[in-house]
């Protein structure tokens, strides 16, 4: 699953409305949702905001490996 599957599925099992989510994160509603159908890739420091918004970690999102 990639990252913005995830992102959206946890919104969504969550009942999360993705407007508010995509405002708590600064992210302006239509680039939110163009990461949200695939069409446009999560930054890092993106991702870090909707995580904030959503409070969690981006580990729910992202697999770390160490090197």
């Amino acid at each position: 699953m990639k990252v913005y599957e995830k992102v959206r599925a946890y919104i969504n099992s969550k009942g999360f409305n993705p407007i508010v989510v995509a405002c708590k994160a600064g992210i302006p509603h239509g680039v939110f949702q163009a990461m949200m159908s695939g069409k446009r890739a999560i930054h890092a420091d993106e991702l870090r905001s909707i995580c904030y918004a959503l409070r969690v970690s981006p580990e729910t999102f992202v697999e770390f490996k160490s090197v």
